[in-house]
């Protein structure tokens, strides 16, 4: 006889559990209650679900006498997994009932966490929660039992309801409550205004279980729909400077589903059907969310996240499960149907995640209330769309390769022209009328005065100003540092590196591209990092290559970096060593690009761009061969010993990573045994803190720097080659933690701070624009020559002696001609070649800051 049926999904099964009596057998002694599991897989060859094993926990007792509360999947404290989890009712003498709650092993075995007795019944807001534990209300108290205590144990609050319950980060397990609004009765309780205990009566609060704390609940929502709302999906939330951030969609007993940004609302939605009961999220395969919102009639609707507008509809669901039921990766929407003319629950289905898949068994279409025909309309108009955006496309596309070209040809001759400036050579740059461009300056302009005055600013500059040059190869990737004296070195700022190629070779672009890095060392070696370095946007990155003769981006430098570089010395440039090889032996100049400061008389300071020669580097393919320039590491009792430039190089070639661990159970000391133990790291010998691995293979070289703020939480940084190493040693780590760490990676910078260096960046061009029209008005001023008029005008003298005669209208009509153009011509000023170069480029370097800033931001 079955006496109770649930499904729930699990890894892309349907759980199908029945709890019934046993067959009859003759011998047959006593009575026991059978709950049976069944995995249903479904069959994308059949379209059907099928069986794929099955499992039975037997109890002592009467059948009639059990009953299953709910089920639901949670996440078992001792390994960390997230399994089945079922709550069941047996009825005992003297009006006790006996709760069991068993977990469902993949091996179909059932275990009995625990059990606990009460003298009433679960009834209200059950839910299941990690650990696993049980919660329930009773008579407007908040009640709780889990594996831990295996008692049940009471909140010391009152509340009318319970909305969600579930993880929230470090405070654990949440419940979301609406109690009656009251005066707090300690300082520490959050204050409640007066208008909202006047006016709404209740408000919304939630309670930490494991630390029997009361949170504000204004992150949720705001407490004036602590009236309404009878139900609670959270979508995402995380812990932002100590403040809980929260996304979620609440029902409303109006009928109505409301998303909820950090505790305000953002979108509303009316639903179709009343008294709507439970939600649940879907995300499909194009990577859009989905509501599926369930009521208390047996209907079911579907909202897109985007639109926020009702997609599709049903009648008559039994049940609702979302997973990845066809194995594609993304998840999909199974609606199980009443049928009552057979006892299979999976007798009527269908799979769907609104586009490409869509699998249905026993449903009669024409009463299926999908919106179909508003679905293909949209499908139709977006394709419109697209083929109008590619044709489109194409267009620009042509237009771009021809900028592409104009392009190349001018970095090409400004790298020639880079050349001869630091070469002290004269060099005469092409008209721009003949490569088909406008000029920026005047024709009558000698653009060598400009190249000159940069030429001469390296003669202020001291003779010894480089204390060092070396160069290193690691991997495929070569490494030029200069280390500059210190008095130099402090009054430089916004420093890059270029190197230049002595080649004569017309069709490949001298100047190398690299990667500019900063590396700070204190004198006491205590500390050793790297600062970020930010690269352009992907759309601006060019590559070095010697194979094709028309591409031309091929030896653009990047100057990767733009910071202010007080206290640092040492100046890295990295670029790519194969290339180079191809010529068998290069000899390169290295350039140093900076901003030096001068005091003046009057106290302040001022800039001046210059450009210095460090030295010539020279690479051959025997040398290479030989290990001349190979970084050499060694250990020397316990410690790893290496030059300084050694150093300098392995963290140069490496890209930094830095992950936050955080452990909630146990203390982090297996990092340290991990590092010293598996990764087999030695210290370096100028500082500890840092770690090179010694471990032979693809983990070699990798430095690593193990910070640790408490017994709980710490920061591992790696600095390693490339993401093969990253994910070796992650993998590595992962199984050296406890199950219940949490790692996450460390970003560069915050949005808050990004957001105010946009901010001001926007408003630097707002002031350079304003500047540029104010330095062009004085000019025209000046010159006497802004709003010219002339010595007599039309409208001054009368006008009824020309409208007299047809010869008097046609001279009116002459003179009057006469003075516009002289009106249009008063106002379109030319602009000196000197003011509007000035004024272009610092409008250019001020776009290209704020350009950066919002790449880096998006």
């Amino acid at each position: 006889m079955l006496l109770h049926e649930q499904v729930l999904s699990y890894n892309g099964e349907v759980l199908v559990f029945q709890l019934s009596g046993p067959k009859h057998v003759e011998g047959a002694a006593g009575k026991t209650t059978n709950l049976s599991v069944r995995r249903m897989a479904f069959d994308r060859g059949t379209k059907l679900f099928t069986q794929t094993s099955s499992g039975v926990f037997g109890m002592h007792g009467s059948p009639s006498e059990a009953e299953m509360v709910c089920c639901s999947c949670t996440t078992d404290s001792r390994s960390g997994l997230v399994l089945p989890c079922v709550l069941l009712k047996k009825k005992k003498r003297k009006n006790v009932l006996k709760y069991l709650l068993l977990l469902l092993h993949s091996s179909n075995q059932f275990e009995q966490c625990f059990h606990f007795k009460l003298d009433y019944e679960l009834e209200d807001d059950v839910r299941l929660l990690a650990g696993p534990a049980v919660l329930w209300r009773r008579a407007g108290r908040l009640c709780h039992v889990s594996r831990g205590s295996c008692a049940v144990q009471g909140a010391p609050l009152q509340l009318c309801s319970v909305v969600w319950a579930g993880e929230a980060g470090e405070e654990g397990a949440l419940a979301l409550g609406v109690r009656a609004a009251r005066v707090p009765e300690s300082e520490d309780e959050p204050e409640l205004s007066t208008s909202d205990g006047a006016i709404w009566g209740s408000e919304f609060f939630a309670y930490a279980i494991e630390t029997q704390k009361i949170l504000p609940g204004t992150c949720f929502m705001p407490h004036a729909y602590s009236t309404v709302v009878s139900s609670v999906c959270i979508c995402k939330k995380e812990v932002l400077r100590e403040q809980l951030l929260i996304s979620l969609v609440a029902v409303t007993r109006k009928n109505q589903l409301i998303w909820f940004q950090d505790g305000l609302p953002k979108g509303v939605c009316e639903l179709p059907y009343e008294k709507p009961c439970s939600i649940k999220t879907a995300v499909t395969a194009s990577n859009n969310l989905l509501f599926i919102v369930s009521f208390a009639s047996g209907n079911t609707c579907a909202i897109w996240r985007d639109s926020f507008q009702v997609v599709s509809k049903w009648q008559k669901v039994n049940s609702v499960l979302v997973d990845d039921f066809i194995g594609s990766g993304t998840e999909q929407v199974l609606l199980l149907f009443k049928d009552d003319s057979c006892a299979d629950v999976l007798s009527t289905f269908r799979i769907t995640d609104f586009g490409e898949i869509n699998y249905a068994n026993g449903i009669n279409y024409k009463d299926d209330t999908p919106m179909a025909e508003g679905l293909q309309e949209n499908s139709l108009l977006t394709v419109q769309a697209l083929e109008t955006r590619l044709q489109a496309g194409y267009t620009s596309i042509r237009e771009l390769q021809h900028h592409l070209r104009l392009k190349k040809k001018v970095l090409l001759e400004s790298c020639r022209a880079l050349i001869d400036l630091v070469q002290e050579r004269s060099h005469i740059l092409p008209t721009a009328k003949k490569e088909g461009l406008v000029s920026l300056w005047d024709d009558t302009e000698n653009p060598l005065h400009s190249l000159n005055k940069e030429a001469s600013m390296t003669a202020k500059v001291p003779e010894h100003f480089v204390e060092k040059l070396w160069q290193r190869i690691v991997d495929d990737r070569l490494i030029v540092g200069v280390k500059l004296t210190d008095s130099f070195n402090l009054s430089l700022s916004d420093v890059s590196l270029s190197l230049v190629m002595d080649s004569d070779l017309a069709l490949i672009s001298p100047v190398i591209e690299c990667q500019n890095k900063i590396i700070t060392l204190n004198k006491a070696f205590s500390a050793l990092a790297i600062s970020s370095c930010q690269i352009e946007p992907p759309p601006k990155k060019m590559k070095l290559d010697f194979d094709s003769k028309n591409d031309l981006e091929k030896g653009l430098h990047k100057r990767s970096l733009k910071n202010q570089l007080d206290g640092a010395k040492t100046f890295i440039a990295v670029t790519s060593l194969s290339p180079l090889l191809a010529f068998h032996s290069v000899r390169c100049t290295v350039l140093l690009h900076a901003k030096k400061r001068e005091h003046q008389s009057n106290g302040l300071q001022k800039s001046k761009k210059i450009n210095l020669l460090c030295g010539k580097i020279l690479l051959n393919l025997e040398d290479i061969s030989h290990g001349k320039y190979s970084v050499k590491m060694s250990r020397d009792n316990s410690y790893c010993t290496g030059s300084l430039e050694d150093i300098l190089s392995a963290l140069a070639a490496s890209i930094r990573f830095s992950f936050q661990i955080v452990s909630s159970d146990y203390t982090l000391t297996p990092v340290k045994s991990w590092l010293l133990g598996e990764m087999e790291c030695t210290p370096f010998k100028e500082c500890h803190n840092n770690l090179f691995c010694q471990r032979v293979g693809n983990l070699h070289g990798t430095v690593l720097n193990w910070t640790q703020k408490s017994p709980f939480e710490g920061v591992l940084t790696l600095y390693c080659r490339n993401g093969t190493v990253l994910f070796q040693c992650l993998h590595s780590l992962t199984r050296a933690l406890p199950p219940s760490s949490d790692i996450k990676l460390l970003k560069a910078g915050s949005k808050d701070r990004l957001a105010d260096q946009l901010a001001l960046a926007l408003e630097n061009e707002v002031l350079i624009s304003r500047n540029s029209f104010s330095s062009k008005e004085n000019e025209v001023r000046k010159s006497g020559t802004w709003g010219k008029k002339t010595s007599k005008k039309i409208s001054d003298a009368p006008v009824s002696p020309f409208l007299d005669s047809k010869e008097g209208v046609e001279q009116f009509r002459k003179k009057l001609q006469h003075e516009r153009e002289e009106s249009v011509l008063s106002m379109n000023q030319a602009v000196n070649g000197a003011l509007y170069q000035k004024i272009a480029l610092e409008m250019a370097e001020a776009q290209l800051h704020t350009d950066m800033i919002v790449w880096r931001l998006s």
